[in-house]
């Protein structure tokens, strides 16, 4: 891999590390209102990344089109708030394993919708390694209980996490990752507000305690803000394919963090777990490919959607 694969492969790593510590804090917020919890992180973490969105911000926002802002919502609105409220209510009825086992099998179903909505075939490289990741993200979780409520919710978990990647693809360009992680965290700070009045009325709302502030600063500062810029950054670099093969470490991170707590442990399956996963991440990433075996030629970069370009010549609308 090439210097500009390398920085977006350990950028999507790192995001996805964080996400999967945050389940810790997750773990401290289960008495707090859903909806008033995601108003307070999103609308946080849109105040401190609107001061690094960079000069023109105001300029590429009205330059979108209604489509663009149509998309926009529709990513906060499955791939966030959506997102969340589908593992809370799949966990109602199902441990948290079962949906935590069909986010694990996100990287799949992108690499295969992204190309085919790209008009090309899927990689084989990589679809062999979203593969391996989410056997990898099986075994660490394992299976649990649950009915059909439990799997048609955890589908929409998997749906989501799916959203959040490929919904992102043609507004990334355009935005940069810090625009478009301060615009969509605006609108799903709107959305959380509006479930929240449809749903628990006035109670949507409340001070939190001393341990659910340092929950909701965590997941608001490093979680959405460090996260969410890691996240769409390495996503430019690598393309959405490559990039969600490293949600597979969100579980492995999530079990590595649980003993820490004493809501897990760690032992044989997760360390199992771990090692496919990694495997996956280095097979579909290009880390395992044969010298001189479907390497780019020299002088050759990825977009954000994939797609190669010539190093050095500025994408249109990109910022820089």
């Amino acid at each position: 891999m090439n210097a500009t694969t390398t920085r977006g492969a350990l950028l999507a790593a790192l995001a996805c590390v964080l996400v999967g510590g945050s389940f810790t804090a997750n773990s401290v917020l289960g008495d707090y209102p859903y909806a008033g919890g995601q108003f307070l992180r999103y609308a946080l973490a849109c105040l401190l990344l609107l001061p690094a969105a960079g000069k023109g911000a105001a300029d590429r926002l009205r330059a979108l089109t209604p489509r663009q802002w149509g998309r926009l919502a529709l990513l906060a609105a499955v791939g966030m708030a959506g997102f969340n409220l589908a593992v809370l209510a799949a966990e109602r009825t199902a441990e948290p394993a079962v949906p935590g086992v069909f986010v694990g099998c996100a990287p799949v179903v992108v690499a295969v919708l992204v190309p085919l909505l790209d008009g090309r075939g899927p990689q084989r490289t990589v679809l062999y390694g979203a593969l391996l990741v989410a056997v990898g993200a099986f075994t660490v979780q394992g299976w649990g209980r649950t009915d059909g409520t439990g799997i048609a919710f955890s589908v929409c978990a998997l749906a989501g996490e799916v959203g959040f990647a490929v919904l992102a693809v043609p507004v990334l360009r355009p935005l940069g990752p810090r625009l478009l992680s301060a615009a969509v965290c605006a609108v799903a700070a709107l959305e959380s507000a509006a479930i929240g009045l449809l749903v628990d009325g006035g109670g949507w709302l409340r001070r939190p305690g001393g341990v659910e502030t340092a929950a909701l600063l965590w997941q608001a500062v490093v979680v959405t803000v460090v996260g969410f810029v890691c996240w769409y950054m390495g996503m430019q670099r690598i393309g959405a394919e490559r990039a969600t093969l490293f949600s597979g470490l969100i579980p492995v991170a999530a079990a590595c963090t649980a003993p820490l707590v004493g809501t897990g442990a760690y032992g044989l399956p997760q360390a199992v777990g771990s090692a496919l996963v990694g495997l996956g991440v280095a097979l579909g990433s290009g880390v395992l490919r044969r010298a001189g075996g479907e390497r780019r030629s020299p002088g050759r970069a990825f977009r954000g959607n994939g797609r190669p370009e010539s190093r050095g010549v500025r994408v249109p609308g990109r910022p820089e």
